[in-house]
């Protein structure tokens, strides 16, 4: 199974490959439920006000917000941003009456005027955290959550997003040519998800109950779900991250799995507040053979199960 990870190690985002691999497999992230359907109009105006595309997902309407604007250090390998910078909105409900949660990606000069404008749009933040350990710059992630008209959603979002340097229009690219062996992949973590580059991304369900908020009963792939992405930085290595979104029984034996199988967990918190019954996310980090790494996220997740 993968080596354990050194601190000392960097790791390189260089923008310049970010620009065509942000989009296309932040996009991809979530598995599209009505691919063939169209989406209801107002989202289009959503879409509009974020200056992003809608992106039809499993249950709701994503809106990728990828940061493409900084050069993230913490090893020797080059990340692509799904796995570290790939920041989102989610939408569900109705024109009159949405709810949108999401997760933003801000340096730490950018912080305190998110949290300001946050609280100002009347928009809840619901978790302040790192997913990784010693990248450089420090990136934190902030989640939030809202209720509203969906275009009165979009402005109050919108104003949020001005605080950041987060590129905007969001435009999307030819995807580059797969050379990460997805048959590898997709085959030992029993599961198919997209691929674009040295990257494949993978979302899993591992919340068996229904989750409820304030009388809602939750969207799984917008409140709760667990996306992993892998990059295959050479025939010899690869490197993994990703969120496992687990209830309480499930915590010990996914840790116990994480450490017998060089999975380093980098962060336990939580997603949401007042949630019921209460989520849990594991944060990790993978290095190795590729046949390693997904060896060990297999017993992971068949722990998590």
């Amino acid at each position: 199974m993968p080596e354990r990870i050194d601190r000392g190690t960097e790791v390189v985002v260089h923008r310049v490959q970010h620009i065509a691999l942000a989009v296309v497999l932040a996009c991809a992230a979530a598995v599209p439920a009505a691919a063939q359907a169209p989406l209801a109009p107002v989202w289009d105006s959503v879409a509009a006000i974020l200056r992003t595309p809608a992106v039809a997902s499993a249950g709701y309407v994503r809106f990728n917000l990828p940061r493409r604007d900084f050069t993230v250090r913490m090893g020797d390998v080059t990340l692509a941003v799904p796995l570290e910078a790939g920041a989102w909105a989610g939408f569900t409900g109705t024109a009159r009456e949405a709810m949108t949660m999401g997760d933003l990606v801000v340096t730490r000069t950018e912080l305190g005027p998110v949290e300001a404008e946050l609280q100002r749009q009347r928009l809840d933040v619901t978790g302040i955290h790192d997913h990784l350990v010693g990248e450089e710059p420090r990136l934190t992630s902030l989640h939030f959550q809202g209720e509203g008209a969906a275009v009165d959603l979009a402005r109050r979002l919108d104003s949020v997003l001005s605080r950041t340097g987060t590129p905007r229009p969001v435009t999307a690219a030819a995807a580059p040519p797969v050379t990460i062996d997805t048959a590898l992949v997709f085959n030992a973590l029993g599961q198919h998800g997209r691929a674009a580059g040295n990257v494949a991304q993978l979302a899993f369900d591992l919340v068996r109950r229904k989750v409820r908020w304030h009388g809602h009963t939750l969207v799984p792939a917008l409140a709760f779900g667990s996306p992993v992405a892998i990059q295959q930085i050479n025939r010899s290595r690869a490197v993994a991250t990703g969120s496992l979104a687990i209830l309480a029984p499930q915590v010990g034996p996914v840790l116990r799995a994480m450490a017998a199988n060089g999975v380093l967990a980098e962060a336990l918190h939580g997603h949401m507040v007042d949630e019921t019954p209460p989520v849990y996310v594991v944060h990790f980090w993978c290095d190795g053979p590729l046949a390693g790494v997904v060896q060990g996220l297999r017993a992971v997740l068949d722990a998590a199960r």
